[in-house]
Parts: structure tokens; sequence; C-alpha cells
């Protein structure tokens, strides 16, 4: 029998479910102290390579010109870190990956904090007013979004397939003594999945499958995220 241990109580709970939940809450202990443990161990990676070269982006201004923007320019004063999402949304693509939409829809409420502590861009291989266009439609405000359409950062940072496929990475990179280092990137996708799973590679992230995980449902394996749901 698992061991008590707090004593809250929900109404009518029955001795049954309190003996099993405190098993899991045990499991769930074990759990939070392995996330920070690997936190430990990613915080601790020395400084990967630094970029081969200024990646040169466009966006648009505030009134819908467009204009360039170096990697570096991404850093803003006092914040040396900067994450780079590469959005699924390639010029031969219809429209841009149902997953990745959904990921950062999450990323925009959060952006706002995001930001108090470390800088943050989506790249995407599409014309940056195609890019903008489409965010229009999900009321994406915070998001600096970029075109990689004139370089090869989705190539070399795996945001690009040899054969021009596209596929999401989050990198992160490090500004020390003025260079611009990788720090780290979510390599877990390139590792076989287990059974019945995806790669769940930014799982970590996203709330939409963290919530779903507390459900007697759980997030299935036949269902995934859409752009539009007929009851929107």
């Amino acid at each position: 029998m698992a061991k008590k241990v707090h004593s809250e109580r929900f109404p009518g709970e029955p001795k049954r479910y309190r003996t099993a939940r405190n098993r899991l809450l045990e499991a769930e202990t074990e759990l939070r102290k392995n996330v920070e443990r690997v936190a430990r161990m990613r915080r601790k990676l020395p400084l990967g390579g630094p970029v081969p070269e200024d990646y040169v982006f466009e966006e648009q201004g505030p009134n819908g010109e467009s204009r360039t923007v170096k990697l570096s320019e991404l850093f803003l004063d006092k914040l040396d870190t900067l994450l780079i999402y590469s959005y699924m949304y390639g010029p031969s693509m219809k429209q841009p990956c149902p997953m990745c939409t959904s990921f950062l829809d999450s990323v925009e409420g959060a952006a706002m904090h995001l930001t108090q502590r470390a800088n943050l861009a989506v790249v995407a291989k599409s014309p940056i007013g195609r890019i903008k266009d489409f965010a229009k439609t999900r009321d994406w405000r915070r998001l600096r979004l970029l075109s990689s359409a004139s370089n090869t950062y989705n190539r070399d940072y795996h945001g690009e397939n040899a054969a021009g496929g596209q596929l999401p990475m989050l990198n992160v990179f490090a500004r020390r003594n003025g260079k611009i280092h990788h720090f780290y990137a979510t390599e877990l996708q390139f590792m076989p999945p287990e059974k019945g799973q995806n790669q769940r590679h930014i799982d970590m992230m996203w709330p939409l499958w963290n919530l779903l995980d507390l459900t007697p449902e759980g997030r299935g394996t036949d269902w995934f995220p859409s752009l539009t749901y007929a009851s929107a």
C-alpha cells in the first residue's frame, strides 16, 4: 500500500482512489525530480559551434514594409539567449503544418513573458508576406516572424532536410563575448520513438499535450490538432 503522502482529501473520494492516487503522487514527485535533473544537465552543456554566418532574414515592419534583419540583431540588449523555432511552412506547402501552428498558438500566449528572459523568433521558408498573412488569421501579435527564403538557416539547423522538406526544430543560441554559438536543439525528433508514440521532441513545452495527459482519455493515438474545427 502506498504511504500517506499528505492529508488533503476531496469530497466523497473512496479509499481505493486515495491509495492509487498516492501511488501516482509518488511517481509524479519522482518525475518532477527527473525533469529538474535533466534541466540541470541541459544548463551545463558547453557551448556548441559558432554560427557559420550572420544569417540575413526578411521581416515586415510595423507599416507592412519589408526589411532585413541579421541573426545577430535578434539579440536585444542584456538578453544573451535566442530561441528560434523552425515553422513548417515552405513555399510549396498549401498551408502550414497544423501541429506547428498549434504549438505556436501556445507560444504566442507565453511570448510576452518569455521575452523578459530570452529573445524569441519564428522562422519559415515562405515569403514574409505569406507568413504574415497567415499569422493574421491566428491573431499572432507577439511572435517575431521571419522568412528564411533567402538563406540556408533552415538547412544548416535542421529545419529542412536535404530534399527541401520542412522540419520542426527549436534551436537555442547563446551570445558570449560578442560571438554567437549554438547551444541546444530539440534533437529528440531524430531519436527512434517509443512504440505507439511520435518523437515528442517539444511536448514538454506544449500545453495541449500536457493538459490532455491529465484526462481519463489521455492524448490518444489517432487525434492531432487541425487548423480549424467544425465547432469553432
